[in-house]
C-alpha cells in the first residue's frame, strides 16, 4: 500500500469530497465505507486511486481512510438526525441583517454552540445602508454588545472591508438565515468565490447543487473561511441543559446562587437569575430565550 497523502477538506457533495493537498492539487474523494463522518474543514488522510487523465477530462480521484483528530466540530442536532456544519475552525461569523428581521433565537442557538465548542464569536450586522431598519437592529443586538460580544456593522453591497483583519489568523465558518447577505459578503470577500465554486462542482461534478454545502475559501496562508448554507433552524439536541446555561455567558456569575440547587429558573422563589432580571443586570429578552431553548431540552 503507498504511503497516506495528508490534505484538507475544501468541499462536500453527498458522500463526494474534494481534497486539497498542501501543494494545491485538488483531489475528489469518496470516504471508505459506507458510514461517512468527515465534514469541511477536516484533515484527512486519503489514497490515491486514480491518476487525472492527460486530457485533464478527469481529475485525480481517491478514497478518505482517517479523519485527523479535530480541534473543533460546529454542529447542529434534532431528536432525529445530526448535521456536521465545519470542523477545526476557530471562529464563527453570524451574520444578520437590517432587513430582512433576523432571528434573535437562532442567534442565541449559534452563539450556544459557538461557547460549546469554544470558538471566538463575531457578529456582523450586514445592509446598514438601510438607516430606519438599521437603528432598530441595533437596538435588538444591544443586549449581545452589552455581555461582550463583538458586533461589526457594514453593507457588504458597498464595502467588506471592515472585516477582513477579523478573519486573519483563523479558520471562520459564517453562519446565518437565508436573506441575510451572506453571499453577498462572500462575494465581496473573495472576487474568485465564484470560480473557486465552479471548480469545486466541476471537481465533483455536483452542479448547481454544491450550494446546498459548506465550502472553505482560503484567504491567505494562515486564514480561511466556510460558507454554510443559510439555516432556518439551529437544533441543540446534543447538548444538554447545562450545556445551553453555560452559552449564556452573562449568567456566570450567578450560577450556585439560586435558592434551590435544581432550579429551572422559571418560576421558582429565590431565583437569583430572575433577581438579577429584576434588577436590570441580565436583559429579560435573554433570560425568555433561555427558558425557551432549555425548556425542549432532555
Amino acid at each position: 500500500m503507498s504511503q497516506p497523502i495528508l490534505g484538507q477538506i475544501v468541499a462536500a457533495f453527498g458522500r463526494q469530497y474534494l481534497v486539497k493537498l498542501p501543494d494545491g492539487e485538488a483531489i475528489a474523494c469518496v470516504p471508505r465505507g459506507k458510514k461517512s463522518e468527515a465534514v469541511c474543514g477536516d484533515q484527512v488522510e486519503i489514497q490515491r486511486t486514480a491518476a487525472a487523465t492527460s486530457d485533464q477530462s478527469t481529475g485525480s480521484q481517491g478514497v478518505i481512510d482517517r479523519i485527523l483528530p479535530r480541534t473543533s466540530l460546529l454542529h447542529r442536532s434534532d431528536a432525529f438526525r445530526e448535521k456536521l456544519i465545519a470542523a477545526n475552525v476557530t471562529q464563527i461569523v453570524i451574520v444578520v441583517a437590517s432587513e430582512p428581521s433576523f432571528s434573535d433565537e437562532l442567534l442565541t442557538r449559534c452563539l450556544i454552540a459557538a461557547q460549546d465548542q469554544d470558538l471566538n464569536v463575531l457578529i456582523v450586522l450586514n445592509k446598514c445602508d438601510l438607516a430606519e431598519a438599521a437603528a432598530a437592529a441595533r437596538v435588538r443586538l444591544e443586549p449581545y454588545r452589552a455581555i461582550g460580544y463583538r458586533i461589526v456593522e457594514l453593507t457588504a453591497l458597498e464595502n467588506a472591508a471592515p472585516l477582513l483583519p477579523l478573519l486573519q489568523g483563523h479558520q471562520s465558518v459564517l453562519v446565518g438565515q437565508s436573506g441575510m447577505g451572506k453571499s453577498t459578503l462572500i462575494n465581496a470577500l473573495l472576487p474568485d468565490a465564484q470560480a473557486a465554486t465552479r471548480e469545486i462542482s466541476t471537481a465533483l461534478d455536483s452542479g448547481k447543487h454544491t450550494t446546498t454545502h459548506a465550502k472553505l475559501y482560503r484567504l491567505d496562508a494562515q486564514s480561511s473561511l466556510i460558507d454554510c448554507p443559510g439555516v432556518q433552524a439551529f437544533g441543540l439536541h446534543h447538548l444538554d441543559k447545562t450545556d445551553i446555561a453555560a452559552g449564556f455567558v452573562e449568567f456566570s456569575p450567578y450560577r450556585g446562587q439560586c435558592r434551590f440547587y435544581n432550579c429551572r429558573h422559571q418560576t421558582e422563589p429565590g431565583c437569583a437569575l430572575t433577581e438579577a432580571v429584576k434588577q436590570g443586570k441580565i436583559d429579560a429578552r435573554r433570560l425568555q430565550l433561555f427558558q425557551s431553548i432549555s425548556g425542549a431540552q432532555r
